[in-house]
């Protein structure tokens, strides 16, 4: 009677636990997936072109992955909250400025030394502050706000310099992109430990797990005691302090300060955060995974310049990568709506 009513017990089960070791497996396939085609595409690049893994190819992509990680960083908190971040350019933009102005530099007599980095930064959190309480109190979308205020900062930008140029030649901050340690300039350590800190919030500070509860679902966050406003707020501050940071690092790397220093960075940003699994829709994702992402981005421009690719014929590649990558990340089966 035992072995007659076990049987099909065993029966029972044995689909289920399969079916559960398929849905780990495919979990596990997705979350380490942009790791998989990063090595994949390194590999297939370096097979076409042994220049890739050149020493001093590498400390390019290093060089070339520092601001738009950053950029990212930032960014990548804000789509965690299921909003989206479209001012990144115009407060860089500032922020570089504003630096520009204050060491030694071709437009004015200013030399206040480094100690003006924190004014950078200091830039950003307001514009980002400025971000945040329109969006939360005003009630106004946040592509909305975002691509408004990054419209004004970078009118602010053109406004102020007259659409000129500020040459900068105050060494200590050019330093930043000229001093190596262990081969590699100043700012990519900078970088790299914007995306420690970006990490020590997501995973340690309550801040972080605030913000994918409220991307997860916002009201269930509300009821469960998240202060939804101050976080959506924080957020956004501190999305602009990396903005901000961003700024800094561009100033250093280009040796001038104007509005456009950072055209182009916006697209590369949320590329990067969305090739590295992190979806629009908000709830997940991580800094480790917008670092993946940036690399990936980066390592593909890189070995399309190697190639030979034309510059449009990269653009379009990387139009196509981000399509893909957002058509893997949503699962798409459970929406019955798309907007």
């Amino acid at each position: 009677m035992n072995k007659l009513t076990v049987a099909p017990s065993r029966q029972a089960i044995a689909p289920v636990m399969t079916g559960i070791r398929g849905a780990a497996a495919r979990s596990a396939l997705r979350r380490f997936s942009p790791l998989l085609v990063l090595v994949a595409l390194g590999l297939c690049i370096g097979a076409l072109n042994h220049d890739f893994f050149d020493p001093m190819n590498l400390s390019r992509i290093a060089i070339s992955a520092a601001i738009p990680l950053t950029i990212a960083l930032g960014g990548t908190f804000v789509i965690q909250l299921g909003s989206i971040d479209l001012s990144a350019e115009g407060i860089v933009a500032v922020a570089a400025i504003a630096i520009s102005m204050l060491v030694e530099n071709s437009y004015n007599d200013n030399h206040f030394g480094l100690w003006v980095l924190a004014v950078g930064i200091a830039a950003g959190v307001a514009l980002g502050l400025a971000n945040g309480v329109l969006h939360v109190f005003l009630r106004i979308p946040s592509f909305i706000t975002t691509l408004a205020v990054g419209f004004v900062a970078s009118g602010i930008g053109t406004a102020w310099l007259s659409g000129n140029t500020i040459r900068v030649s105050d060494m200590a901050l050019r330093s930043i992109s000229i001093t190596r340690y262990a081969g590699l300039p100043l700012s990519v350590w900078i970088a790299l430990l914007a995306l420690a800190v970006a990490w020590g919030v997501h995973r340690h500070a309550l801040l972080g797990r605030h913000t994918l509860a409220i991307g997860g679902g916002e009201d269930l966050a509300r009821l469960s005691g998240v202060k939804v406003r101050q976080v959506r707020v924080a957020i956004f501050a501190l999305a602009g302090a990396f903005y901000g940071l961003a700024g800094i690092l561009a100033v250093a790397q280009y040796g001038q300060g104007h509005a456009m220093i950072a055209s182009g960075q916006l697209f590369i940003a949320i590329t990067a955060i969305v090739v590295g699994g992190t979806s629009l829709a908000g709830g997940n994702g991580s800094p480790l995974n917008t670092l993946v992402g940036t690399l990936i981005v980066v390592v593909l421009g890189n070995g399309m310049v190697l190639l030979g690719v034309p510059p449009y014929v990269q653009q379009g590649i990387q139009g196509v990568l981000i399509i893909a990558a957002v058509t893997l990340a949503l699962n798409r089966s459970r929406r019955r709506i798309v907007k």
